[in-house]
């Protein structure tokens, strides 16, 4: 079992859990507090619910920009904003009972890269304001319009603490990191050098030190569209989120998670979040690979993470409340930086167009219009550039020689008997090629459709063939289908109409020339 090592893999994991559950919470909009006990409380029911042993979960990026969004879209109102993770985390126990966890995988890459490359850039330019010593504003666009003349009126303390913080973050020796994390490192020098210099900088504030309150859940129908709207987006993008992260640490571990019953744990942590006040969150890849590579092996070690946090916010909150917001912010432009995805923009001039267009159009989306539009926008536009690559792949041929391969004595043209050949998918794509392709040969007697090198067919290419077969037999054309056993069965199963009744189906064209000639 491992024990000991469990114990240092959530200690360990629990000490750069910290600072980036204050950062987030701050980032929010619902506070410091909110941030830790989200870590805390997620952290440990995630844990022992979830499918993943050595997931670390707590909030993240993704989840922290939608619930800004919340606070700005309900105006602010706690009761509200419960609901709305509250109906998060049940829409996640509700992802796992009904055990879709498992389509994530099917979620095209460059849509998860863009989406992730958004929110990466909207945490930096969210933290613009804070990083200057400027108030924080919740709109993308406004920061971008509004930073030329913000440049003017930076808060030079706060942005030489905010700067030093970036430096440390990324030039601390990687040997000293595996020792003490660089944000906590960022927090113990600079937090006390600030207060030595008296430099005049906004702090986080009073942490509480008491345990979470209960927060009553509040409806407004006048919200209800936006309520379930960002509840949504929320289960969404914390499961995406999620199991994605167990997909990495599957891969460093070698055992594999179960998807539908890490959603439902996910599911029960965000919900005991909403009705504490606390921040949502997901599986945090960073967090569980640190965890790993520190001797996780199981669930004890998320369980340990979240015990120490809340031991830390117990007996040190008045340190904690003492920390620059400057510091936060470069703690959080650090981690928008590091959530772009390299892997991608390193390759994206040998990437394929198309997948580099969806890629673009996800990126773009999020940033800028919505996050659940993105998703969806993206893997809208994936599925249909699949559906083109498909069709143009899928070959459709009129034959009108004797086939030398089935060594057929069969003179086509003598007896006007056309072949219509498909080789590839016969779908909603190709079914159009199809049809044209059949308008063409109503001068004939009989018409042989060759449909076995056809992978698969689906229902728009079926009634495809039943609308051409009707069309031929009111010109007294005869119709022929050669079709593997399993294809005959499938058709034969939707002739409720009776239009199959007249068609002679055989498994190969030898077969068919046989009885022809």
């Amino acid at each position: 079992m491992k024990i000991k090592e469990n114990i240092f893999g959530g200690i360990s994991v629990a000490v750069i859990a910290l600072p980036l559950a204050l950062a987030f919470g701050v980032s929010s909009g619902l506070g410091a507090s909110a941030g830790i006990y989200g870590a805390i409380i997620l952290g440990f029911f995630a844990s022992v619910f979830g499918g993943t042993p050595t997931q670390i979960s707590g909030p993240t990026g993704p989840m922290t920009v939608v619930i800004a969004a919340a606070i700005v879209s309900l105006n602010s109102d706690l009761g509200l904003i419960v609901t709305t993770i509250l109906l998060a985390g049940i829409f996640q126990i509700a992802f796992g009972i009904s055990k879709i966890g498992k389509f994530v995988q099917y979620i095209p890459y460059p849509v998860i890269s863009g989406f992730m490359s958004g929110i990466g850039i909207i945490i930096i330019i969210l933290q613009i304001n804070p990083y200057l010593g400027l108030e924080s504003n919740s709109s993308i666009i406004d920061i971008l319009i509004q930073l030329p003349s913000n440049l003017l009126n930076i808060n030079f303390s706060t942005f030489m603490l905010s700067s030093a913080t970036l430096f440390l973050m990324f030039f601390i020796p990687s040997k000293l990191q595996k020792i003490v994390p660089a944000p906590l490192i960022a927090l113990g020098v600079l937090t006390p050098l600030s207060v030595y210099l008296g430099l005049e900088v906004e702090t986080i504030g009073e942490i509480s030190s008491s345990l979470p309150s209960f927060v009553m859940p509040s409806m407004d129908f006048s919200h209800y569209s936006t309520i379930l709207s960002l509840a949504f987006t929320l289960a969404i993008l914390g499961s995406i989120d999620t199991l994605l992260t167990s997909i990495v640490a599957d891969s460093v571990t070698g055992v594999k998670h179960k998807p539908n019953r890490e959603l439902i744990g996910q599911g029960i942590g965000n919900s005991l979040c909403a009705i504490t006040g606390s921040l949502p969150g997901a599986g945090a890849t960073m967090r569980t690979v640190l965890n790993i590579k520190s001797g996780g092996t199981n669930k004890i070690s998320g369980m340990v993470h979240s015990i120490t946090l809340l031991l830390i916010v117990l007996f040190l909150a008045p340190l904690a409340s003492q920390i620059p917001l400057a510091i936060l912010a470069g703690i959080l432009v650090k981690v928008g930086i590091e959530i772009l995805d390299y892997r991608f923009i390193s390759i994206y001039k040998e990437a394929p167009k198309h997948d580099l267009s969806v890629m673009l159009v996800v990126f773009f989306t999020t940033v800028f219009v919505d996050l659940i539009a993105a998703v969806g926008v993206g893997i809208v536009l994936a599925a249909l550039l699949i559906v083109y690559r498909i069709t143009k792949e899928s070959e459709i041929s009129l034959v009108e020689a004797t086939s030398k391969d089935e060594a057929i004595d069969l003179d086509l043209t003598e007896k006007k008997i056309r072949v219509i050949k498909i080789n590839g998918a016969f779908f909603f794509g190709s079914s159009t090629a199809f049809e044209n392709k059949a308008n063409s040969i109503l001068n004939t007697k009989i018409v042989i459709i060759d449909i076995l090198d056809v992978p698969f067919m689906d229902l728009t290419a079926m009634f495809t063939l039943k609308n051409l077969i009707t069309k031929l037999e009111k010109n007294d054309i005869k119709i022929i289908i050669l079709a593997k056993e399993h294809d005959k069965a499938q058709l034969l199963k939707l002739n409720k109409t009776h239009v199959l009744d007249k068609v002679e189906f055989y498994s190969s064209m030898s077969e068919a020339s046989y009885y022809l000639s």
